[in-house]
């Protein structure tokens, strides 16, 4: 019998809060060597995209993979997870909420490592629902007072920062250029689909911290090699995944990105570098989103399901 989890079950089940003490977990069997991960593979077709990532987490008695396409008509995610002790196929998940809340929960494990203990401002570029749970995250881990917020769509902007004041009941303001939503800030977020930057190096304010997650591609990115150089130290999810698609540090080499500056998540969480030395330094967090993150917060979902009788049982042959 294997467990299906819809959307609407991840929803009930999945917190913030919950997300971010699996992923430490997570990050901190990796360092131990006892988690495994394989980056994103791609599949790519003229009118759409099929991406698989897989990973084992034997500490958690799980392995498995998350898989998605990327098609016009939308993109559509699911997890199967599976016994780490017998291979068994325990759960079939619908996955859209869990890789949002996982993601927004990771840039928040960096933050909490990495940002000022006194950073109260946010400044976010994009208003999507990715930058939803990025705020989520990093107001989970930060006293956070204010964000400020730019979108291309200034009235869709609107309406993000009027959504995220009630969730979070702090001060949320659209602003009328990226500039203005960064410069000052404490934590920067860019939460973007965009081709080429939309962040710059003049922007930032000695002592800042900043997620970028918006770009997965080789040929894309969000940050101005400027950033880069701005950054005292650089920390991403996966090196050997960034190496394949983290388009802000790839493109970056004709202007002298150096890859040995460029430290795993792991390597903080689990002690193994020192993180923000002085307060005025500029950290950097790229987000790629792994497998393990996905198996990690599947397994916490399937475990709770199991405990409160949610979701369908699917009988299988084999």
């Amino acid at each position: 019998m294997a467990l299906v989890l819809r959307e609407k079950d991840v929803r009930s089940l999945l917190s913030m809060h919950d997300a971010l003490i699996v992923l430490e977990d997570a990050f901190t069997a990796q360092a131990q060597g006892t988690a495994i991960n394989t980056p994103r593979h791609r599949l790519i077709l003229p009118h759409g995209v099929l991406n698989m990532l897989a990973a084992a987490a034997p500490t958690l008695g799980v392995l498995g993979y998350k898989t998605y396409t990327a098609f016009r008509e939308g993109v559509r995610f699911v997890v199967l997870l599976f016994s780490a002790q017998d291979g068994q196929l325990l759960a079939i998940i619908e996955a859209d909420w869990l890789g949002a809340i996982r993601t927004g929960a990771t840039s928040a494990l960096a933050t909490k490592y990495m940002a000022r203990p006194d950073a109260r401002t946010v400044g976010l570029i994009g208003a999507g629902q990715q930058a939803i749970t990025q705020l989520m995250g990093v107001c989970a881990v930060c006293s956070i007072s204010s964000v400020y917020v730019y979108s291309r769509n200034f009235q869709r902007c609107e309406r993000f920062c009027q959504e995220m004041a009630r969730i979070l009941n702090i001060e949320v303001v659209p602003v009328a250029h990226a500039q203005d939503a960064v410069e000052g800030a404490d934590i920067i977020i860019t939460a973007t689909s965009s081709d080429g930057p939309v962040l710059f190096g003049e922007w930032l304010t000695p002592g800042c911290h900043i997620n970028a997650i918006g770009s997965n591609w080789a040929r894309r990115r969000e940050l101005d090699p400027t950033v880069l150089r701005h950054c005292s130290l650089i920390v991403t999810d996966s090196l050997e995944q960034a190496r394949i698609e983290a388009g802000d540090f790839i493109l970056s080499e004709q202007s002298g990105f150096d890859w040995l500056l460029v430290h795993e998540l792991a390597e903080v969480v689990g002690g193994g570098r020192p993180v923000r030395v002085a307060p005025d330094e500029i950290t950097l967090y790229k987000g790629l989103g792994i497998a393990l993150e996905d198996i990690a917060t599947a397994a916490h979902v399937y475990n709770l399901a199991c405990q409160r009788g949610v979701g369908e049982q699917l009988e299988l042959l084999c």
